[in-house]
């Protein structure tokens, strides 16, 4: 099952000098830069009503027409997952995944993705590319995406996406004490030596993740995270880079390293925690339709409240 694709659309200031596949990656968001690329190579997109190369640089004002075939989501699988949604209406949806729920499909994880459970769940969402889910998360990341309803939200939502006009904030318990909060302006590209890992480098995407404290204990701290940009990770290898892993985030160095004298019980929470401690705590957002400010919050998960309970107790018994 397939579906026509048609955009047309005016190149922004913001990707002045890009090449166009990378300019389109950033206004189609929705969509994956490798099949942006394809279409590009197979005619499919035109620049100035030109064909055009991958490679070729885009100025502000230039026009790039698509008119492709899509594969729908209808040939994912519809199949019981577990989420919740905590708010629908007839053009959007805001979910909370648990940590351990794939995303989309992909290689290592075929089905029983939140996009399978999406469409077990809302059967017109197989029309959409990727069920219509406007970003993403990491699997053992917990906490809010946001999904259109129908193909007009999503390119609306995508496109605030990109504009940087969805707010996403998370919550993260990371080892050492943070004494303040902090900007990390980093630019992350893929490692390469490990093509699963994200680094800070300096010939990387611009990214940008605002830190606030919002409790101290002996050894960790409990912040929230503001995205400014999106970059796969972010937040787990900005927080990395400065000294601050992600409590359980062994991908990127974390340690259990509990305080000197720590309970046993504090020891084994910190030994038996799998998952970064992270959770995409809150959304604001403009609806696509109405225009009304919309925000949205999640509770922190069991795990999560744990984690921090156990810390915040030995914080206490260390003062007494």
């Amino acid at each position: 099952m397939t579906r026509e694709v048609r955009h047309s659309l005016v190149v922004p200031h913001t990707c002045i000098d890009l090449r166009v596949d990378q300019a389109l990656a950033r206004l189609l968001p929705e969509y994956s830069r490798a099949l942006l690329k394809q279409w590009i190579e197979d005619g499919r997109a035109t620049l100035n009503r030109a064909s055009v190369k991958p490679r070729t640089r885009v100025q502000a004002g230039d026009r790039v027409d698509i008119v492709a075939r899509l594969a729908a989501s209808a040939e994912v699988a519809p199949q019981a997952v577990d989420f919740t949604v905590i708010y629908a209406d007839h053009d959007l949806l805001v979910i909370d995944k648990p940590a351990g729920v794939v995303v989309h499909p992909g290689a290592g994880n075929p089905d029983h993705t939140l996009v399978n459970g999406l469409i077990a769940r809302f059967p017109d969402l197989a029309a959409l590319p990727r069920a219509g889910l406007v970003h993403r998360i990491d699997k053992d990341t917990s906490g809010l995406l946001l999904a259109a309803r129908h193909s007009g939200a999503l390119q609306r939502l995508t496109r605030a996406l990109a504009a940087r006009e969805i707010h996403r904030v998370y919550r993260a318990v990371i080892s050492g004490q943070l004494t303040a909060g902090c900007t990390i302006d980093r630019a992350l590209g893929r490692d390469p030596q490990a093509r699963t890992r994200m680094r800070v480098v300096a010939s990387g995407r611009h990214a940008v993740t605002h830190v606030r404290v919002v409790a101290r204990y002996r050894a960790h701290t409990q912040i929230e995270a503001e995205l400014e940009t999106g970059r796969t990770h972010q937040i787990r290898v900005h927080l990395a880079a400065i000294g601050h892993p992600l409590v359980g985030d062994h991908r990127y160095g974390a340690r259990p390293r509990p305080p000197r004298g720590a309970s046993a019980h504090l020891r084994g929470v910190l030994e038996t925690f799998r998952r970064q401690a992270l959770h995409a705590h809150r959304l604001a957002f403009a609806h696509p339709l109405t225009g009304d400010e919309l925000t949205f919050e999640a509770n922190l998960p069991a795990d999560f409240m744990t984690l921090i309970q156990a810390l915040a107790c030995d914080a206490e018994h260390a003062l007494a």
